[in-house]
């Protein structure tokens, strides 16, 4: 009996100090980019949550459901952050994460803080504005998702959303220092093509997302 104590015992140690698994990892970056203890948000750990979701298997299915626990939190910091996490992932986390997010299965829970029906009787106004503002710049951004259009458009008919919102660039949110050069936040061909076919545009709304994707590009490589 003393031996398996002991072997147990042993066995636990190990088990603590081996590193986490990728589900964990997934966890602990989230909380660490979430945490509303903190004055600031730590871009690193957004970095580390982002780079994650790319090389777990199942980091695009499984962390839109972590980040919808956190957008949903009562802590309107913590709610806040998250939503700063989902903006940068749905830009950098690739195609399967984004098509994740664009199902109506997880855009219901944001709606979820809207509606008054569920959290919107308790979220703060500043939450609500984010996921309003999100929601928006996606069907500027994202045109071909026509689940997110729909979904927007509902939240306008039922007068939840009584009007778009503006697009201010200096709310879009750079990361403190540059990203390294190999890291998941490189431009790459298919955006500098993106951005030539909507700066041609005749579109109003096409110009707009064009502005804020040149925006985005000089903020973070001015720091």
């Amino acid at each position: 009996m003393a031996a398996t104590a002991v072997a147990a015992a042993v066995a636990g140690t190990e088990s603590a100090q081996s590193p986490p698994g990728p589900a964990a990892a997934l966890e602990l970056w989230l909380n660490k980019a979430t945490d509303p203890s903190m004055s600031e948000q730590d871009w690193s750990a957004i970095q580390n949550f982002c780079e994650q979701v790319n090389t777990d298997p199942n980091g695009p299915t499984h962390a839109p459901w972590l980040l919808a626990h956190k957008i949903q939190s009562p802590q309107e910091k913590e709610a806040l952050y998250a939503l700063t996490v989902l903006e940068m992932c749905m830009n950098h986390c690739g195609e399967k994460f984004h098509s994740e997010v664009a199902k109506f299965r997880f855009l219901n829970e944001l709606i979820k803080v809207l509606s008054p029906k569920y959290l919107g009787s308790w979220a703060t106004e500043k939450v609500k504005g984010r996921v309003i503002e999100i929601l928006f710049s996606w069907t500027v951004w994202f045109p071909e998702d026509i689940k997110i259009r729909d979904a927007y458009q509902m939240l306008k008919k039922q007068g939840i959303i009584k009007q778009d919102p503006k697009l201010p660039v200096d709310k879009i949110l750079p990361p403190p220092s540059p990203w390294p050069k190999s890291s998941i936040f490189d431009a790459d061909e298919e955006k500098s093509k993106l951005l030539t076919r909507l700066l041609k545009s005749n579109h109003p709304e096409d110009l707009q997302a064009a502005v804020l994707k040149v925006a985005v590009v000089y903020v973070i490589t001015s720091f």
